[in-house]
């Protein structure tokens, strides 16, 4: 059996990954609040859990591994979204959510097993506050019901923080009905025209933190896997989540592997909107393919904090131009079904060593590139399929890699160039062949002769 090795932040370094049940690994992912276009940060996560999602699959068997990934569609940033635009907060959610489905298709990011709404789990979610107040965890206070802080010594293993720390590290909300300044809210009252539902203490809506805790216990049980997100989350709200799903199952660990994604940085920066640095995914792919940012994403350690560049996207999309210029010289070699090399297994295992398991990319390539014989070349364009198939590279059409950027009309037009252009060099008319290379040129229009005829790519 393959060793999985990955940094577990709960106990701050790498070890071997164990499953509690190698027919059911399951993990669970904190998906996007949607209430606004994706932003790359919102992009990197999931493209990193979808490389061990893809690994997990492979080492367990696919029909052994269920990924959870949610989406929270009762927040009060959707809330605020709802009184800035005068959109009903079923307008907003769904919009958002399907601009997030159509960003992480075309980052090839796979479809997780489960992808639960919280409102949808708004019953288990006052479940587990009942089950909070019962074993002494919480309490009620007007018209709220805050997790008791104080009642688990443990608070703050996650993050390892002191109690001082993580209060000046957060953001708390400050209410003199707290006991604890760093009590958290699991229920709050909701006003006529919020969103709501009715329970024990009163019509209100969910914490944030609890929605997580409800969800991954109803689909994959009080005790599973791996939880992943963002560094950004572990306080507060992994400490909390971890906090109050052990406070309502004692005898439970709740996630066992605790993984995150290093933080997100532009040009150096943290990205944020005030300062003038903060990027959609839609604002980005106008800029370059989607697979360039997913590739770029893959450069860096997933552990470390990740910068990003345009000039760096823009050296992705060149490197995966030679990648794909590979596979259209050998678009008529046949290629079988492959399994990932071993070189590029072990890098993957080696706690998602993405930029190791790339570099193998690039000897598959540089190998396809001098092979000699039909058989050499089948050989290694089949690994080099599987190896990307791993990290979700290389899922384009070659030849639409190069000629995508053009509509239907366009490319048609240039086709008919193409083809106008053999037949005058067919008759040997070579000055009127030449024009149109040239005129094509003039677009950014590349054309490439060989045996077997004539491709073209924009530059």
């Amino acid at each position: 059996m393959t060793h999985i090795y990955l940094h577990n932040t709960l106990k701050q370094k790498k070890e071997e990954f164990v499953p509690i049940d190698e027919k059911n690994v399951r993990m669970y992912v904190c998906g996007p609040t949607v209430y606004d276009k994706a932003h790359l940060g919102n992009a990197k996560t999931p493209v990193v859990y979808d490389v061990l999602y893809r690994l997990l699959c492979h080492v367990y068997g696919k029909d052994h591994v269920t990924y959870v990934s949610n989406i929270t569609d009762v927040d009060d940033k959707i809330l605020n979204k709802h009184k800035e635009t005068g959109k009903s907060i079923r307008e907003i959610t769904e919009q958002t959510y399907n601009w997030y489905i159509e960003d992480m298709t075309k980052l090839n990011v796979l479809a997780p097993n489960y992808r639960p709404r919280a409102t949808e789990y708004i019953d288990d979610m006052i479940a587990l506050v009942q089950k909070l107040l019962e074993n002494k965890h919480a309490y009620v206070v007007e018209n709220h019901v805050l997790f008791d802080v104080d009642s688990m010594p443990a608070y703050g293993t996650l993050s390892g923080r002191s109690m001082k720390e993580m209060l000046a590290g957060a953001r708390i909300e400050v209410a003199d009905y707290k006991k604890n300044p760093a009590d958290f809210i699991l229920w709050k009252p909701s006003a006529e025209d919020q969103p709501g539902w009715n329970s024990p203490w009163g019509y209100g809506r969910p914490g944030w933190h609890l929605e997580c805790s409800a969800m991954s216990s109803k689909l994959l049980g009080n005790d599973f896997d791996i939880h992943g997100g963002g560094s950004d989350l572990i306080f507060p709200h992994h400490e909390n989540e971890y906090a109050q799903s052990c406070g309502a199952f004692p005898h439970t660990h709740f996630a066992h592997y605790w993984v995150h994604t290093g933080m997100l940085m532009i040009n150096g920066v943290k990205m944020s909107k005030s300062l003038g640095n903060f990027y959609t995914v839609e604002e980005v792919l106008a800029k370059a393919p989607a697979e360039a940012l997913r590739f770029l994403f893959l450069t860096a350690h997933y552990h470390q904090p990740f910068n990003f560049t345009f000039e760096g996207l823009q050296q992705a999309k060149s490197i995966l131009d030679k990648f794909y210029n590979a596979l259209l010289k050998n678009q008529d070699v046949p290629f079988v079904e492959a399994n990932p090399s071993e070189k590029l297994i072990d890098a993957l295992c080696d706690d998602l060593n993405t930029p190791l398991a790339l570099a193998c990319l690039h000897e598959n390539v540089n190998e396809l590139n001098k092979a000699q014989t039909d058989a050499d070349r089948s050989r290694l364009k089949s690994e080099l399929m599987a190896n990307a198939q791993m990290l979700g590279l290389l899922y384009n059409d070659p030849q639409a890699w190069f000629t995508g950027t053009q509509n239907d009309d366009e490319a048609a037009e240039i086709e008919k160039l193409i083809a106008e252009r053999a037949v005058a060099k067919k008759n040997k008319n070579w000055a009127v062949a030449d024009e149109i290379r040239n005129r094509l040129k003039e677009q950014g229009i590349v054309l490439e002769d060989s045996p077997t005829g004539t491709t073209w790519k924009k530059i």
